[in-house]
């Protein structure tokens, strides 16, 4: 059967397979990371698991997402939120300070005697423009 030849519904049909194969990889995927990821579970149970997923992959997915599906979703929270937390602690730490921040910490090395009266104004001018 040459491409010529097909019907738009095998078309259809076949784009419907691919999709479902794809969807069926990303199911594995999440069920094996979700598994691998569970501090709540030991390894026996993890084995356990794996394997019940391999032997029968259709079935034990679908077990797996009914049996720990809000585990999962739990799971995937949680991460979302260190991952979250993480990226606004980068950009905490790598913003730097800001201009009264910098300020303030200038009038408390002059306050303790670090600065003196012209360093302190030397370097409020560059910070000020």
């Amino acid at each position: 059967m040459s491409l010529a030849t097909w019907q738009v519904g095998q078309v259809l049909f076949t784009m419907l397979w691919f999709a479902c194969f794809f969807i069926w990889i990303w199911l594995l995927i999440s069920v094996f990371g979700d598994i691998f990821r569970s501090h709540d579970m030991g390894g026996v149970s993890k084995a356990i698991w794996i394997l019940f997923v391999i032997v029968l992959p259709m079935i034990g997915v679908l077990i797996y997402l009914i049996a720990r599906g809000d585990k999962m979703a739990k799971h995937n929270a949680d991460a979302a939120k260190a991952q979250e937390a993480a990226m606004k602690d980068f950009i905490r730490n790598a913003g730097g300070t800001g201009t009264a921040e910098e300020l303030e910490r200038l009038a408390g090395l002059k306050a303790s005697g670090v600065l003196t009266a012209a360093e302190f104004d030397a370097q409020k001018a560059k910070l000020l423009g």
